[in-house]
């Protein structure tokens, strides 16, 4: 189970710093640039070089699938699983439809990659959500997104609360009933991340926008941690991944996670 497993995590690895691994071909270090399997040889350097510095990893399913790298998305999972059982994978997709169609959605997440949840559109509602839950995978519902645009409709008043908070109580008292959930909040927002903690304060929340994005990761923990400092994986992926694009970028990324990890420690850890 999804929960389980990221209670393990934050235990054995004392962090709450997730890293988004989203292989960005027009950034790929100097010694893989070109190279045959350069994606999969590129993001397993950074988990070998990281993994024992985070809770989770978070792959980034569009940066795979644009470069028809999904055998490398599989095989990468697929060593994490197995290579570090502690580390909890996050699939990053944002999948939103129905049916059917949500079945696939769920056997590609669970059963193709093997991942331990996925990032789901709640727009749809939480019909949507049970194949997901239903095989036994986490879900995590955008909430409030780190963008600016996400003000155009998450922000928008629903009979005295934003939608956003409405999103929150959806996931924390309707989907929470049929499985293991969480929830999306920008670290860009960290007042609002402290509203979404009062109203699901069991939940796992995924906080991207730290780094490039400019989220204070100070503030989002201290906004959006549980009260036993956990509750939290705060997620960083340019900053990491690109640190370094010489034959050294394995180690950049170990030593800019390793100042990401102390910057999300909660305070006493």
């Amino acid at each position: 189970m999804f929960h389980e497993q990221l209670e393990r995590s934050w235990r054995a690895s004392n962090s709450l710093l997730c890293i988004g691994l989203d292989p960005d071909p027009a950034r790929m270090p100097q010694p893989l640039d070109g190279a045959h399997d350069a994606v999969f040889q590129f993001c397993k350097a950074i988990v070998d070089a990281t993994a024992d510095l985070v809770c989770a990893f978070k792959p980034q399913i569009a940066y795979f699938a644009s470069q028809r790298e999904e055998p490398a998305l599989e095989r990468l999972c697929t060593y994490v699983r197995e290579r570090y059982p502690d580390v909890t994978i996050v699939l990053d997709a944002k999948r939103g439809d129905i049916g059917s169609t949500a079945e696939h959605y769920a056997r590609e997440a669970f059963r193709r990659y093997g991942a331990h949840a996925v990032t789901v559109n709640p727009y749809l509602g939480t019909d949507a959500v049970l194949p997901y839950l239903e095989h036994g995978g986490g879900v995590l519902g955008l909430c409030r997104t780190s963008n600016p645009g996400g003000d155009d409709l998450q922000a928008l008043d629903c009979g005295g609360e934003p939608l956003y908070v409405r999103v929150a109580r959806m996931v924390n008292d309707r989907w929470s009933a049929h499985g293991d959930c969480g929830l999306v909040v920008g670290a860009t927002y960290p007042d609002e991340l402290a509203t979404v903690r009062e109203v699901a304060p069991d939940l796992p929340i995924l906080v991207p926008g730290f780094g490039h994005q400019g989220g204070d990761p100070h503030a989002a923990v201290k906004a959006g941690a549980r009260a036993d400092g956990r509750g939290l994986m705060v997620s960083s992926s340019r900053a990491i991944l690109y640190a370094g694009s010489g034959d050294d970028f394995a180690e950049a990324a170990r030593n800019a996670a390793i100042d990401a990890r102390l910057a999300t420690l909660p305070d006493g850890w």
